[in-house]
């Protein structure tokens, strides 16, 4: 019978690769929590609507890649393809608002997009989430964007490339809409069928297209930054003092076009070399119409996410940097020595001690094989013989020394060792 495997796209994350995950989501938390945000967990399901009406029915992400299906009762659901809907549904349905005007929210998890796999990407990916809502102020991009870039570098990264936009308002927007269009009715015949189609339902949306046919012709296109109004230029500059005063380096990036309808103003990525053509470690932007969409009041809000796999596949560090070994192996050596070994290790392990044995009944060269496999600090050596003397020896597996311990005193002694070193 064939062993079933993981669908296409989606990953298992093995043991010795969790550490690694563990370190980058504890130093998300405490760094976010230093900024004042706090952690928001919301389900990987949700209501099709919620997408459709935040992220755009004329999108790739919902016409092609959302996980939807009909569920017994009749409604449509989807796996979260994104997650800044689904955390600004929460805010709306607790009310969260109505607490305090100012939310500063992230979030760790899963997403889900049937898109081709590829490095560092997969259809069930991972991302952290950060969501700043309530302030329109130039400082609040500032914020958001210095919070990226110093958990970015805290995490071991480095060559990082700061690109940013603005993408103006709905004030500003049309007149560039119109200009877009232009251009590419008149270059029609040479846009694939998809691009095409945008032309008449999302001419912005273009600017997602990976084929290079259309690509030769967006590079034609007119920047978007030659037509925001002086309200939204105002604040892109006041943005980009506000970088400077903390010497953050970053580069205009004026194709910089957000995938998802909801964006406006300030736009920013996170770049680097190491990844190819889809180079981007994190993107995010400003969508100050997003939570008024989906019912709630005239709120602002600004966030980022980060991509888990494609800044996993980065770190400078190994697995194995992570893995914690035991502190402690126990070879036993007899039915006695086996059943006081038992009772030692698991108490051992409720005081938080790393504790490992063998249940097999092995023997000593065998125990202590294993127990340098485990890369085990020490190994305690007991045997029936050494119980009917009272004694046991410790070995330290890093100094090849070894001790004889008096089995009265002998978890004390284990204890105050492992705790020292």
């Amino acid at each position: 019978m064939e062993i079933i495997t993981a669908i296409k796209g989606f990953k298992d994350i093995l043991p010795q690769e969790t550490g690694k995950w563990r370190y980058i989501e504890e130093m998300a938390r405490k760094i976010f929590t230093d900024f004042g945000f706090r952690e928001i967990r919301v389900p990987i399901l949700e209501k099709t609507e919620l997408f459709q009406r935040s992220i755009g029915e004329t999108t790739d992400i919902v016409e092609k890649e959302m996980y939807t299906f009909l569920d017994r009762g009749g409604e449509y659901l989807t796996l979260r393809p994104e997650a800044t809907a689904s955390v600004i549904r929460a805010y709306l349905e607790h009310s969260i608002h109505a607490a305090d005007p100012v939310a500063r929210l992230f979030t760790i998890g899963p997403m889900f997009r049937r898109e081709r796999p590829q490095k560092g990407r997969y259809r069930q990916f991972h991302q952290i989430n950060a969501e700043l809502l309530g302030l329109d102020d130039p400082r609040a991009d500032t914020e958001i964007i210095l919070m990226l870039i110093h958990f970015l570098k805290s995490v071991g990264l480095a060559d990082l490339r700061l690109e940013i936009n603005s993408l103006g308002c709905p004030e500003c927007r049309p007149a560039f809409k119109e200009s877009l269009i232009g251009l590419l009715q008149d270059k029609e015949e040479g846009l694939c069928g998809d691009c095409r189609r945008r032309l008449t339902t999302n001419p912005l949306r273009v600017f997602d297209c990976k084929m290079e046919q259309c690509g030769t012709i967006i590079a034609q296109a007119p920047k978007l930054l030659d037509f925001i109004c002086s309200t939204c230029r105002d604040h892109f500059e006041r943005v980009k003092e506000f970088l400077k005063d903390f010497e953050l380096s970053f580069e205009v990036n004026a194709g910089i076009v957000r995938g998802l309808d909801y964006y406006s103003k300030t736009t920013f990525e996170v770049t680097t070399e190491f990844l190819g053509a889809q180079n981007a470690i994190a993107g995010g932007g400003r969508y100050d119409r997003l939570v008024k969409e989906l019912g709630g009041p005239d709120i602002p809000g600004i966030g980022f996410a980060i991509g888990f796999e494609r800044l996993i596949s980065l770190l400078p560090i190994k697995d194995e940097d992570f893995i914690l070994t035991p502190q402690l192996f126990i070879a036993a050596l007899g039915t006695e020595a086996q059943k006081k070994a038992f009772v030692l290790c698991n108490r051992l392990r409720t005081m938080g001690l790393r504790t490992e044995m063998d249940y097999t009944g092995k023997s000593l060269k065998a125990q202590m094989k294993r127990a340098g496999k485990l890369k085990s600090r020490y190994t305690l050596i007991l045997g029936d013989r050494e119980i009917v003397e009272k004694k046991a020896e410790l070995r330290d597996m890093q100094k090849g020394t070894q001790e004889t311990l008096s089995l009265d005193t002998m978890e004390e002694a284990i204890i105050k060792t492992l705790r020292e070193g």
